[in-house]
């Protein structure tokens, strides 16, 4: 928590920007929960196709009189407060029309006045707010949740008209009655539309799932549907009411549609609050073709990269030096300056304000940041315990089915009581433990995670995490913030209004890790306008425009004086600052906790040895916990023998991500670089670790309540079977069985992931 009360300047800016924007009302109607500010606000951003879409609409509508308009990928949107906040800050742009923000599906469309708007002038305004935009990425009208939904509609309806004709069957309707026959036509008629709608849904995912030898949650679904509606399919032929299942039918599939909707409508909520296609790495300008896309650069081409961008492939540089970042593929927290003729490595990031030229020497193929963006296909996660638990249920009601059904034909030798039986023990042996509680206890779990900043995007996260041992950490960015922290922010508030807007001018479209870290407290305070004037740089040394000037000790007049970054005014020093690379406040608190809970720990950066040897103390750890000076490779070579099975890498830059492709299973803090995020079965937000510590305590929690489910659901058929191979079930008790089976079983799902929700306020 920083002296303003806040626990990070970044959401000090952002509560300062919406009050003087006037839009306050946005914390009266936003979520209880907030996450804190992310980097994002603050960086440079390439907004470059934006532009190109914006020229490419208004063209399109030239013509025809119609205002143009673009939908695009909205990262950041999650409740009903941020849609109104985005809403009136579009009504604030000159030659706005209309917008729509669409929270659930994660994306924007604007309509505006050609030539009298500037969507990139915007889309900074949204940046500055936390949320980002990005070009749309495949169409999301076929998500799963989007078909389930429209399949519980429909067996919702079906259902609803399967009871209101089988209820005057249990008040007494007698078969001679007028209309019995035709009610009971169209309750096979609405059941066949449910179990064609919802049932062939679960059948046909259950045969999947044979086929490549798996026991999926959804074979018992199926053979309790289709055991169900075989036997009231042959009992309405026949006449005979005891094999009449359909209201049954149609209310277990409705059930059953709803529990994995919930399931799966969690996920891909977390996975919209990404941008489903973060822009490419940007074309280069080269000296012979032009613009040109990273793909086409040839061995020995020249070409340009400007201030912000990431080099694509290893070059050498033509001009008088550069200063480059190389955290995301190196893990080098500190930038690097470069001297003419220097080689410049793919991943690098121009941190200066002058383009650098350079000249090919590799083509994008043979490039490694190509080879970290690639995302390989990974074998499905197979859930070895639920698969346990579907084989002795199918092979335990199978076999009282069987054992029942010889026993009956042994005593009575009537051939249609014994199949009334075998019938009945299909029908009322719910799998709604495995089916609908399962789900919805993960469900659960997932928006209790989200409450503290950690969003789960893979579903079978919840599988991995029981068997991870160890967790390996990443160094920059990871256990240590994105940007160097200011020191001394007494240094920065000491200055007068003119030289904060003079150092404003010099941080503003600065990329360099410290002008960020300047900027973020600068904004924080209200800084005001920036000076008029042009910005200048010498590499290795700092910038300046006019008679100000920012950079190291011992330029322009400044005194020598070692790790200071000095602001200067005609040679005159105005103040002193001091950066620290920080560890994330909680990090040492919250490593010893997950140690408690016998999990190892690991660091793997590709920063200097010394420094990761100093963190690791700094931690606590012991001195074997923490290896430094690692490529990408090396990274994801320590992943050998049980490392590949049971360990959970956390990491955030493109360094990371040869050795998220070997882990089992994978998280990121970072979720606005496009690299690892779309890798990631979690991300988290925050200036903390803490998220780590709450998945697995939350896991924990679900874990113990299916375990709970379980046991009663055992009970439960224990007491309905016994009937069925009684002889005592009818479709009458089937039908009050199987809500009040349900209903229980959702109380004992609520009961016991209360308290990962008590925990989170």
């Amino acid at each position: 928590m920083v002296a303003s009360g806040f626990c990070c300047e970044g959401c000090n800016y952002v509560f300062r920007l919406v009050h003087d924007h006037g839009l306050a009302g946005y914390y009266r109607i936003k979520d209880q929960i907030t996450v804190p500010a992310d980097a994002a606000v603050f960086q440079v951003r390439d907004y470059a196709w934006l532009e190109a879409a914006q020229n490419k609409a208004e063209s399109a509508v030239v013509d025809s009189g119609r205002p143009p308009e673009l939908v695009l990928d909205l990262q950041g949107v999650s409740c009903a407060g941020c849609v109104w906040l985005i809403e009136r800050l579009f009504a604030q742009q000159a030659g706005a029309r209309d917008i729509v923000a669409n929270a659930q599906l994660g994306t924007i469309r604007w309509r505006w006045i050609s030539g009298a708007f500037d969507g990139v002038a915007f889309a900074h305004t949204l940046q500055a707010f936390g949320y980002l935009v990005g070009p749309l990425g495949k169409v999301r009208a076929d998500s799963e949740s989007r078909s389930l939904a429209k399949r519980i509609g429909l067996c919702t309806a079906f259902t609803m008209n399967v009871m209101l004709f089988t209820f005057p069957v249990y008040f007494g309707m007698e078969p001679s009655f007028e209309f019995a026959r035709l009610f009971g036509l169209l309750s096979l008629a609405f059941s066949s539309l449910s179990f064609l709608v919802g049932g062939i849904y679960f059948i046909s995912r259950a045969l999947r799932a044979l086929r490549v030898g798996a026991m999926h949650i959804d074979l018992p679904i199926g053979l309790g549907i289709m055991g169900a509606y075989a036997g009231s399919l042959y009992g309405w032929f026949t006449g005979e009411e005891r094999f009449v299942y359909f209201d049954f039918v149609s209310g277990f599939i409705l059930l059953m549609l709803i529990g994995r909707w919930a399931q799966v409508a969690a996920v891909e909520r977390n996975q919209r609050r990404l941008l489903a296609l973060q822009p490419e790495v940007p074309r280069v300008l080269t000296q012979d073709a032009g613009e040109v896309a990273p793909g086409d650069l040839r061995l020995g081409q020249v070409y340009a990269l400007n201030a912000g961008q990431t080099n694509p492939v290893e070059a050498q540089l033509g001009t008088d030096g550069a200063i480059v970042s190389l955290a995301s593929i190196s893990g080098e927290a500190e930038p690097r300056v470069l001297a003419p003729g220097a080689r410049v490595p793919a991943g690098a990031v121009n941190i200066g304000l002058s383009p650098m030229r350079l000249t090919a020497r590799q083509t994008w193929r043979e490039s490694l940041l190509a080879q970290l963006l690639e995302t390989p296909k990974r074998a499905g996660i197979r859930d070895h315990w639920i698969e346990k638990i579907v084989r002795g249920y199918i092979g335990g009601i199978l076999g009282i089915a069987l054992l029942g059904g010889m026993a009956w034909w042994w005593v009575t030798g009537d051939a249609l009581r014994t199949w009334a039986v075998v019938t009945a023990v299909l029908v009322v042996s719910c799998p709604c433990a495995v089916a609908l509680a399962f789900p919805l206890a993960d469900e659960m779990a997932t928006v209790a995670l989200r409450r503290r900043g950690v969003f789960v995007r893979e579903q079978a996260l919840w599988t991995k995490l029981g068997r991870v041992r160890q967790i390996v950490f990443d160094k920059t960015g990871t256990l240590t913030l994105e940007t160097p922290v200011l020191q001394n922010p007494e240094a920065l508030k000491g200055l007068e209004s003119s030289a904060r807007a003079a150092l404003h001018a010099l941080v503003r479209d600065n990329p360099h890790p410290m002008s960020q870290a300047l900027l973020e407290n600068l904004l924080a305070m209200g800084a005001p306008e920036a000076l008029e004037g042009e910005v200048t740089e010498l590499v290795g040394c700092g910038v300046e425009m006019g008679e100000w000037s920012l950079g190291r000790a011992g330029w322009r007049g400044a005194p020598e004086r070692a790790g200071a970054t000095v602001f200067v005014r005609a040679g005159k020093v105005v103040a002193e600052f001091v950066f620290a690379d920080t560890v994330r406040a909680d990090a040492r608190q919250e490593l010893d906790e997950l140690r408690l809970r016998g999990l190892a720990v690991q660091i793997l950066s590709g920063d200097r040895r010394d420094k990761v040897a100093a963190l690791v103390a700094e931690l606590g750890l012991p001195s074997s916990c923490g290896l430094g000076e690692l490529s990408p490779q090396e990274k994801a070579a320590w992943f050998i023998g049980d490392r590949v099975t049971d360990t959970l890498m956390l990491g955030d830059g493109a360094n990371d991500s040869l050795a998220f492709d070997r882990a089992w299973c994978r998280g990121t803090p970072v979720i606005h670089r496009g690299l690892l995020e779309k890798k990631a079965d979690f991300y988290y937000l925050g200036r903390g670790i803490g998220g780590i510590r709450a998945l697995f305590e939350v896991d924990t929690v679900r874990r113990r309540t299916q375990m709970v489910i379980l046991v009663f659901s055992i009970f439960y058929n224990v007491l309905a079977v016994g009937l069925a191979v009684a002889g005592k079930m009818n479709p009458l008790i089937a039908a009050i069985l199987m809500p009040v089976n349900s209903l229980a079983t959702l109380a004992i799902v609520t009961g016991g992931m209360r308290r990962v929700f008590r925990a989170a306020r």
